[in-house]
């Protein structure tokens, strides 16, 4: 039989919308089946705990639909909220959802019958959608059966601002939601759809600047002993997640929260405890040197609200001109030497990272070396392929290189020594100033969460010469790469001041190293 429709123009408050549903339609119940919200959160929960069998766990959401939310929080609805693909639609839509308690999809092209399946499985009994793709058209279709079909001219009160929409989701749902044993943790990139449908089953959702769990301390704090939930594919895999999940229990680094970056920002001497000629650090003793380090913290300061801390890039291992007896081209510094230098910086609430040379060594080789001091939890690890030799060659007759390999091989071993003594995350430093340094730089595996990946872009001279190494150096760049600049004292034409580096370079290094 051939559907007919009818119109009803509703004008309410949005607070108003399912009373006026139930009323335009006879009295027929437009919300989900009467339950307390205890009985609501016990429901829920026990279907969070099978998703979180095997532990901690990420809902991608890789088909933009947001089915993966509805099957963690909906055993059965008899309201789904529907919405086209547009940012205004899923605003809508995301705001009856959370009122009427139901969960909300996203009919994204190619989904049909993805949703389909859904809806079916819910076992719905009546389908809201918001179908517009037109921003200045504010209805709202309500599909009940083929009898009835109500039009809503309201537009609802969650605007887009300046951001996704997440937060003013989460607020709009906030006093009903009740306490959860699941963490569920979600960013400004998360879904709409899935921020929609875990408020709408009362679940508190906490909204990070950074799709990591250590981001801060309160949010460690939060998933400490916990299986934990996260929203969107910005988290990475599951695998991903679970790590740093478990180690959020290892301790807080200078400036709080368990991540290198961000949360704070650097600025580093460079240089061997030897003296002034492999760079700054080593022009005076620790403590001096601290100061020094210090001092341009505080003109950095001067152009961030951020935290910025003081931190040494120390040479460990420094490029020979000859083999040596052992004939790899390198000398290895005793660590009992890097002491001082460690001990200073990190007392005064700095970060420091010993750096490779390797010559024809392996990174991972040299790391060994000084394992006992990357057992600190504020020392982390820098690798130089410009010193990085193939048989044959030998140090500044021609630039290095290192194959993506032996990055993995070396970065595999610290991520496990620092699982391994439950150390808070470690900076791991690639140096780079030329492509051909690490050809197959896309290789390189960065999904470790112990692990802090920083490229550190080491081009000097003129201005336009920096800012075209810094530009290449960035292209197809793993986005879990953080980027840091380096200003050369004797070799930049003019040197960058504090203020051009944080406010000329973009994006903005979070690390920054004088040599």
């Amino acid at each position: 039989m051939r559907a007919s429709h009818r119109r009803v123009h509703v004008v309410r408050t949005v607070a108003a919308v399912a009373v006026s549903l139930a009323v335009g339609l006879g009295g027929v119940a437009c919300t989900t089946k009467p339950e307390s919200d205890v009985e609501r959160l016990s429901e829920t929960d026990t279907l969070l705990q099978a998703v979180l069998e095997d532990g901690s766990t990420v809902l991608g959401d890789a088909d933009g639909t947001g089915i993966d939310a509805s099957r963690a929080f909906f055993e059965t609805s008899d309201d789904v909220v529907i919405s086209a693909p547009s940012h205004d639609a899923q605003l809508k839509a995301a705001g009856i959802a959370v009122d009427l308690g139901a969960p909300m999809l996203i009919r994204q092209p190619g989904s049909k019958d993805a949703v389909e399946t859904e809806i079916s499985r819910l076992g719905v009994q009546r389908r809201i959608q918001v179908s517009s793709e037109d921003p200045a058209d504010a209805s709202v279709e309500l599909e009940e059966d083929a009898e009835d079909v109500a039009l809503i001219d309201e537009t609802l009160p969650i605007e887009p601002g300046e951001g996704h929409g997440i937060t003013q989701i989460i607020k709009r749902g906030a006093a009903a939601t009740k306490e959860s044993n699941t963490p569920v943790l979600a960013t400004e990139a998360t879904s709409l759809a899935a921020a929609a449908t875990a408020t709408a089953k009362r679940i508190p959702v906490t909204v990070l600047s950074h799709p990591d769990p250590r981001v801060t301390r309160e949010s460690m704090d939060q998933v400490k002993g916990k299986k934990a939930l996260a929203l969107g594919q910005d988290f990475g895999s599951s695998e991903y997640f679970r790590g740093a999940v478990d180690m959020a229990a290892n301790g807080e680094l200078p400036g709080g929260g368990g991540l290198v970056f961000p949360g704070r920002r650097m600025v580093a001497l460079y240089g061997h405890p030897s003296g002034p000629a492999l760079g700054q650090m080593g022009e005076q003793p620790p403590a001096e040197a601290v100061q020094v380090a210090q001092n341009w913290v505080d003109q950095y300061r001067e152009h961030t609200n951020e935290t910025v801390i003081p931190a040494f890039e120390v040479i460990a291992t420094v490029a020979a001109g000859g083999p040596g007896d052992d004939g790899n081209f390198t000398n290895e510094t005793d660590p009992a030497d890097l002491v001082p230098y460690i001990d200073a910086i990190t007392e005064a609430g700095g970060y420091a990272v010993i750096d490779l040379q390797p010559g024809l060594a392996t990174f991972k080789d040299q790391a060994v070396l000084y394992k006992d001091l990357l057992k600190r939890p504020n020392v982390g690890l820098a690798l130089d392929p410009e010193w990085k030799l193939q048989p044959g060659q030998t140090p500044a007759a021609q630039v290095g290189s290192a194959e993506a390999a032996e990055i993995n091989e070396v970065t595999q071993w610290l991520a496990d020594l620092t699982r391994k003594h439950d150390l808070p995350q470690k900076a791991l430093i690639v140096h780079q100033f030329q492509v051909a340094m690490l050809p197959d730089r896309h290789n390189i595996n960065t999904d470790h969460p112990e692990l802090s990946f920083i490229l550190h872009a080491d081009g000097h001279g003129s201005p336009g010469e920096k800012f075209d190494t810094w530009n290449i150096l960035l292209e197809n760049l793993d986005p879990r790469f953080f980027v840091a600049w380096k200003n050369f004292i004797d070799e930049d034409k003019p040197m960058f001041t504090p203020e051009q580096t944080y406010t000329q370079v973009q994006p903005r290094p979070w690390f920054v190293s004088y040599q």
